[in-house]
């Protein structure tokens, strides 16, 4: 254990770890995966969390308090090490005093988990697929049924309105482990486990959405939050100001951010590639004299236009932010180290206000946009506009996919039964 430093100061330390200060105090790879960690304590995996220092713990603890969330002080307060137990019961009271809702550790049941409700001899991960281009994902969560099997409860949400769709489908344990394999094995839509108390805590949010919005739940999912236990909460994703290097980094290569094959389906909203196909029949009917090489520059430079058009207003930049801060964190999961990074540099980057130079990231959705009203454009002339707008936005986000089975699949690629 390390010796007392100014450093030992929760805060102090978690302010280090996510402005990349030195901590010579601790062994590298440890400092690594805390800095990992902090971007976003209040999802961090617990068992992740307890496995570090205990000093790294108690940072990424008091970055949840201020998070306002307590789902890992919630899981550490039944901690087998009794340090940190303690740590976590004095985030739980602090944020109890703020008025936020948290659950007690039960008392003394060392081995139950805390708020999942999971009996049964093994514990059984949660699913979530990676965002997709419109701000959509699959979350999948089994809750276990007396006298065997379980349902799993699959949940389509968006970060604009919540949760949009709900399916529950009975599985025997062996059945869901099966699914937990599929829908994890790489490729373009692989999904993540997660562990249940982050699976509970983003229905949470998910669903304190839905009450902001005023979006109206699917049917079941009242009963489905009555089974769980969960209680909506409305807690924004905040991301935090930019780092020194986030500058280089995403104007060097956010725009690579495009070739990911997980990212490859990314476009703007269908409203911009209207307006975009407009722009190019505008400029196409022209009767400017320009050479096929100077229209095309003309073309793109109308995109390029549109995108800092688009990107003006705070509210697209903190929802493509909010975006990519969960894709670094999915790339993170799949061992994509590098992408992470390119992805949290254009998230912070985005979220503090209108850049200059324009963003390349941005530039190349437009651009990736242009490909999709040519597509359009190849289309037989009786076929109607929106369906050959469609026709093409699915092939390109079908471009880095395998070919899949006759299986259904969620729009993430967890099969449905």
């Amino acid at each position: 254990m390390p010796t007392k430093s100014p450093q030992a100061d929760p805060r102090t330390l978690l302010e280090a770890l996510r402005s990349g200060t030195p901590l010579p105090d601790f062994a590298p790879d440890v400092v690594e995966r805390a800095r990992g960690l902090a971007a976003e304590p209040a999802s961090a995996p617990p068992a992740d969390v307890e496995a570090l220092p205990e000093p790294l713990a108690a940072a990424l603890l008091e970055g949840a308090v201020l998070a306002g969330s307590p789902t890992l002080a919630e899981a550490l307060a039944g901690s087998s090490h009794k340090s940190l137990a303690k740590v976590a019961k004095k985030a739980l009271y602090r944020l109890r005093s703020r008025g936020v809702e948290v659950t007690e550790p039960a008392r003394p049941t060392a081995s139950a988990p805390v708020r999942s409700g999971v009996t049964g001899p093994e514990p059984l991960p949660a699913l979530l697929t990676s965002i997709d281009g419109t701000g959509e994902r699959v979350l999948e969560i089994p809750r276990p049924l007396r006298g065997g099997g379980l349902e799993a409860i699959q949940l389509l949400y968006s970060d604009e309105r919540g949760v949009e769709r709900i399916q529950v489908v009975e599985l025997s344990r062996g059945e869901y482990r099966r699914v937990v394999k599929q829908a994890t094995s790489p490729g373009p839509d692989a999904a993540v486990e997660l562990p249940l108390a982050e699976a509970l805590e983003r229905l949470a949010t998910a669903v304190g959405l839905n009450l902001r919005t005023r979006t109206a739940f699917p049917e079941g999912l009242d009963a489905v939050l009555r089974h769980l236990g969960v209680q909506p909460r409305d807690v924004p994703l905040e991301v935090p100001p930019p780092e020194p290097e986030d500058e280089r980094l995403a104007m060097t290569e956010g725009h690579k951010l495009h070739d990911e094959p997980e990212m490859r389906g990314w476009l703007p909203p269908v409203a911009e590639l209207e307006k975009l196909a407009f722009k190019v029949d505008e400029l196409e009917a022209s009767p400017l004299a320009l050479t096929p090489a100077q229209r095309n520059e003309e073309i793109i430079q109308a995109a390029h236009a549109q995108a800092r058009a688009f990107f003006a207003p705070p509210e697209p930049r903190q929802l493509y932010a909010g975006r990519l801060w969960e894709m670094a964190l999915h790339f993170e999961r799949i061992s994509k180290e590098h992408p992470a990074r390119v992805a949290r540099a254009e998230a912070r980057r985005l979220a503090r206000g209108p850049t200059e130079p324009p963003s390349r990231f941005a530039e190349r959705l437009y651009e990736k946009a242009l490909l999709v009203t040519m597509a359009e454009r190849v289309a037989p002339s009786t076929r109607d506009k929106v369906e050959a707008r469609a026709r093409a936005r699915a092939e390109q986000q079908a471009q880095a996919a395998a070919p899949e089975t006759a299986e259904r699949r969620s729009p993430g690629g967890i099969i449905l039964p």
